[in-house]
């Protein structure tokens, strides 16, 4: 049997592997406690649950969906950029539905890139972004986030043949897997570079909502010029705990977007019209839920920063994600750390290269599970080191 060459450079992907240990243990009667998978323990609100009930039974969603987007799908995207960043959206040409954002980084790679296409990759980041890239038979550039530049690409280290042969820069803040929140002036410095350089920018924004001590994150589109030369990518899924429903969608410049079209119309059939709708109603209706959540995770990071502190290991608190980006104790490797603490102490973190070469040194915690399991996660943790 023969396989395209393409999956030749494309490594496993992170979490599959860290769910496999996660069974593995469980099988072999540990009890695991994980925090490596960004994974909402809270169910979605029932509000949302009933809504979507009521869509799946109207016989005017049964038949193939809206591919490009229902238009109060688009609108409702629309309003709620208006309301939310500021930014003005035309929803028939602005707007692409997607089933959930990684789908979309996914299929935006295949869009924009070619064979030795260079791409522009966060290092640390989440891994849809060189592993699309090089399923492309693209080449990756890294652009090291490091901590004293708090966690932003240092875009002047780019050299000047790199800057040109680029084609597409990846963004993300609220960065996963850092939780590093977005700078002022930092999007204006990349629409002027991706200007300058006709590079196309995806920024991934799923954490905008997830915010903490009355930070509230901007959007990538609000920076002058942003349309212009990117798109944004919103998802439902943490927000409002939708991880298994698949839905968001894709924002910002017309081209790039009607690319993704062109090529989402040959790949995929759309999202079910009923998900569309609930969408729409949920980007239209309530946001109790999400700011119950943002409380909910602030009192974890609390928990689980302060425990770790009391502990000696450094745990610096995060204004925006659901991820603490914890510094190894001194002694461990990332993946040393991250083997020592499930083999000792049944508690699964996610060692920071799995994430990028730059995230040697890191290991990323999850607050997607509830306080008391957090609690004893650090006891374990804090008892495995003493021995």
């Amino acid at each position: 049997m023969r396989f395209s060459h393409r999956m030749d450079n494309l490594a496993p992907y992170l979490f599959a592997g860290i769910e496999q240990k996660i069974a593995d243990k469980r099988k072999s009667g540990v009890d695991v406690i994980s925090l490596g998978i960004g994974d909402p323990d809270v169910p979605t609100p029932d509000y949302i649950v009933e809504e979507m009930q009521r869509q799946v039974a109207d016989g005017r969603n049964h038949q193939y969906p809206s591919n490009r987007g229902l238009t109060e799908y688009a609108e409702a995207a629309a309003a709620f950029y208006q309301r939310r960043f500021g930014v003005t959206l035309d929803p028939e040409r602005e707007f692409m539905a997607l089933l959930g954002a990684k789908e979309g980084l996914a299929h935006i790679c295949m869009a924009l890139l070619d064979v030795g296409d260079l791409a522009l990759v966060p290092d640390p980041g989440y891994p849809v972004y060189a592993g699309g890239s090089i399923m492309m038979g693209a080449e990756v550039k890294y652009l090291e986030l490091r901590r004293e530049n708090g966690f932003l690409p240092d875009l002047d280290e780019l050299s000047e043949e790199e800057a040109r042969r680029a084609k597409v820069l990846f963004i993300s803040y609220p960065n996963n897997p850092t939780a590093a929140v977005v700078q002022d002036g930092f999007f204006e410095r990349v629409v002027a570079f991706a200007k300058e350089y006709e590079i196309a920018v995806v920024h991934d924004n799923p954490y905008s909502e997830i915010t903490y001590d009355g930070y509230v994150a901007p959007s990538f589109l609000a920076a002058p010029g942003a349309k212009e030369v990117g798109v944004e990518l919103f998802s439902f899924s943490k927000p409002f705990n939708m991880t298994g429903w698949r839905t968001g969608f894709a924002v910002g410049n017309h081209e790039i977007l009607e690319h993704l079209w062109r090529l989402k119309t040959n790949m995929d059939s759309g999202m079910f019209d009923a998900l569309q709708r609930t969408s729409a109603f949920i980007l239209n209706g309530p946001w109790d839920s999400v700011h119950e959540m943002c409380r909910v995770y602030q009192r974890r990071r609390d928990l689980l920063a302060e425990a770790l502190v009391s502990v000696g290991i450094e745990a610096p608190k995060p204004e925006a994600t659901i991820y603490m980006w914890i510094p190894v104790p001194s002694g461990y490797t990332s993946a040393g750390f991250s083997e020592h603490v499930l083999e000792q102490a049944g508690v699964v973190v996610t060692p920071g290269p799995g994430y990028g070469p730059a995230g040697e040194g890191f290991v990323r915690l999850s607050l997607t599970a509830p306080d008391h399991r957090i609690a004893e996660a650090v006891e374990r943790i804090e008892r495995s080191l003493r021995l």
